[in-house]
C-alpha cells in the first residue's frame, strides 16, 4: 500500500502515478478524420499533452487496453464503431478513464445520450481549442482525484487496525503490537493518553480479544458522580445504608464478574475513597456500603486517565500503592497531531462512515481540505475529528468535503512555530529564554504531562518541576 505523507501528496506517494503516467497528461484521440487529429495533436502537444491518435476506434480501443492514458477524446460519428459505443466499451473495460464526446451535432440530445453512455463530458465542434484544453485537463484532474480516494479508501480498509482503532503511523504500529501482546492476560492495564485519543476503545478491544470476551464488560467514569455516590457504583451498598437506598444493589465488581471492570478517569477518585479500593483490588473482594461482608470478585481491572498520575503521587493527590497497583502495563496514547497521516487515514474512515449513514455519495476529501486537516493541531484528538467530518459530511453540497465545509477554527488555524532567533542580534534571546520557551513548547505538546516532558527534555522529575516553579515565580503565578 502507498504511504500515506504528510502533505497527501497523492503524486509522490503512488508509484502507478510515477510509472504508468498520470502525472504526464497523456491523450488517445479517435477521429475518423486525419486532418482533425493532426490538428489537436498539434494543438495540445504544444500545451504540453501526450497525445497519441487513430483514425479507427478499432485500434485505439486495442491501444487503450495495453496502455495507459489519462483521457480518451473521441468523434461521436464515426464509420463501424461510434462515439457512444466506444464511450460503453470504455466505461465497462476502462472506468477510470474519462472520456470526452466530440459531436458536430451540439443539440441537448446528444449531450445527454453521451453523459448515459458514460462520458465524462462532450465539446461541439468547431472546436474551441482553449476550451477543449480546459476540458480536458478538468477531466484528468477528475481522473487523479477518483483514483486518490481510490487510494486513500484502500489505505482504510487495508490499515493496521486494534478493535475499532486505527492508524498506519509508526507509533500506532508499536502499539497495536503492544496491545496485541497483552490482551490476552489478566494483567491490570493503565491506559494513558489525552481526551478523544479513544482510551475506551482501547479498554474494550483488550477486553473483546481476551479470554473474558464472553463475560461482562463494564465502564464507569470515575470523574463523572461524587464520593458518596462513586462508592456505592463500584462497590454496592445494603438495604437501608443511606436514605435512598430502598433495596440491595451489587456493584461494579459484583456486575463484572469474570470479565473486565474499566474505570475512566481513575485520576479523579477521590483520595478519601482511594484505600477502599486498594484493598478490594488487593483482597479481590468487596464490601458494599452498609454491609458487613466482603463478596469475592474475579475481575480484570483496566484504567485510563488523561492526568499525570505520577505528578499527583508526588503532590500527594494519588496514593502511590494505589498507583503501583493499577500501573501494572501502562499503555500511552498518543495525541492526534503526532500521528502524520494518520489524520487522513481516519477522516476519510469517518468520511465513509457518515456518508453511508446518510445515503449520501461523498468520496473523500479535497486536496485542499485535506491539507487543513494535516495543518490543525486538534486538541480534541480523534474525537474532534470524528464531529468534524460528521459537521462536513452533513453540509457540502457535493461528493467532496471542501475547505468550506469545516469548522471555522479548522478552515482559520495556522500553525505555530516555535521562534527561537532572529538575525537581528537586538532580538536574538538568552539561552535562559530560549530554555523556559522550549520546556513550555514540549509541556503543550504533551498534554501538560510533566512526567513525559521530562523524559522528553532529558531531565530529571525534580530538576524539570523546579524549572516551573522558579518559571512560576518569575511571572508571579
Amino acid at each position: 500500500m502507498p504511504a500515506l505523507e504528510s502533505e497527501f501528496t497523492f503524486r509522490e506517494t503512488n508509484p502507478k502515478c510515477r510509472d504508468e503516467g498520470i502525472v504526464n497528461r497523456r491523450i488517445l484521440i479517435i477521429d475518423d478524420d486525419r486532418s482533425m487529429c493532426d490538428l489537436l495533436e498539434a494543438d495540445l502537444q504544444a500545451r504540453d499533452f501526450e497525445v497519441t491518435t487513430h483514425t479507427r476506434p478499432e485500434d485505439a480501443l486495442d491501444d487503450l487496453s495495453g496502455r495507459e492514458f489519462d483521457v480518451v477524446l473521441t468523434d461521436l460519428k464515426m464509420p463501424r464503431i461510434d462515439g457512444l459505443e466506444v464511450c460503453r466499451q470504455i466505461v465497462g473495460n476502462r472506468p477510470d478513464v474519462p472520456v470526452v464526446v466530440m459531436t458536430a451535432f451540439g443539440s441537448m440530445e446528444t449531450a445527454i445520450a453521451a453523459i448515459r453512455a458514460g462520458a465524462y463530458d462532450f465539446v461541439s465542434k468547431p472546436v474551441e481549442l482553449d476550451v477543449l484544453a480546459l476540458v480536458l485537463n478538468r477531466a484528468i484532474e477528475h481522473r487523479e482525484l477518483q483514483e486518490k480516494v481510490r487510494v486513500l479508501s484502500d489505505a482504510v480498509a487495508q490499515a493496521g487496525s486494534f478493535g475499532e482503532l486505527l492508524g498506519e503511523s509508526p507509533r500506532m504500529q508499536s502499539l497495536f503490537d503492544e496491545l496485541s501482546r497483552v490482551a490476552d492476560t489478566e494483567t491490570s492495564v493503565l491506559i494513558v493518553g489525552e481526551s478523544g485519543t479513544g482510551k475506551e476503545l482501547v479498554a474494550r478491544a483488550l477486553h473483546a480479544r481476551s479470554r473474558r470476551q464472553s463475560q461482562p464488560f463494564v465502564a464507569i467514569n470515575c470523574a463523572a458522580l461524587p464520593e458518596a455516590l462513586l462508592e456505592s457504583e463500584l462497590f454496592g451498598h445494603k438495604r437501608g445504608a443511606f436514605t435512598d437506598a430502598r433495596s440491595d444493589r451489587p456493584g461494579l465488581f459484583q456486575q463484572a464478574d469474570g470479565g473486565t471492570l474499566f474505570l475512566d478517569e481513575v485520576g479523579e477518585i477521590p483520595l478519601a475513597l482511594q484505600p477502599k479500593l486498594l484493598r478490594a483490588l488487593e483482597e479481590r473482594t468487596a464490601r458494599p456500603v452498609g454491609d458487613d461482608k466482603e463478596h469475592p470478585f474475579d475481575v480484570r481491572l483496566v484504567a485510563a486517565t488523561n492526568r499525570d498520575l505520577e505528578s499527583a503521587v508526588e503532590d500527594g493527590r494519588f496514593r502511590e500503592d494505589l498507583f503501583f497497583r493499577i500501573n501494572v502495563i501502562q499503555i500511552d496514547l498518543p495525541p492526534l497531531r503526532s500521528r502524520g497521516a494518520d489524520v487522513l487515514l481516519i477522516a476519510q474512515h469517518f468520511i465513509e462512515q457518515f456518508a453511508r449513514r446518510s445515503g449520501r455519495e461523498i468520496t473523500g476529501l479535497s486536496e485542499a481540505a485535506a491539507r487543513r486537516l494535516m495543518d490543525y493541531a486538534w486538541p480534541g484528538n480523534v474525537r474532534e475529528l470524528r464531529n468534524a467530518m460528521e459537521r462536513s459530511v452533513a453540509l457540502t453540497r457535493v461528493d467532496q468535503i471542501s475547505v468550506d465545509d469545516l469548522p471555522e477554527k479548522i478552515r482559520v488555524y495556522r500553525r505555530t512555530q516555535l521562534d527561537l532567533g532572529s538575525d537581528d542580534p537586538a532580538q536574538l534571546q538568552t539561552l535562559e529564554e530560549v530554555e523556559r520557551r522550549y520546556i513550555e513548547h514540549v509541556l503543550k505538546a504533551t498534554g501538560n504531562s510533566r512526567t513525559q516532558a521530562a523524559r522528553i527534555l532529558g531531565l530529571d522529575r525534580k530538576t524539570l518541576y523546579r524549572k516551573l516553579k522558579q518559571y512560576e515565580g518569575e511571572t508571579g503565578e
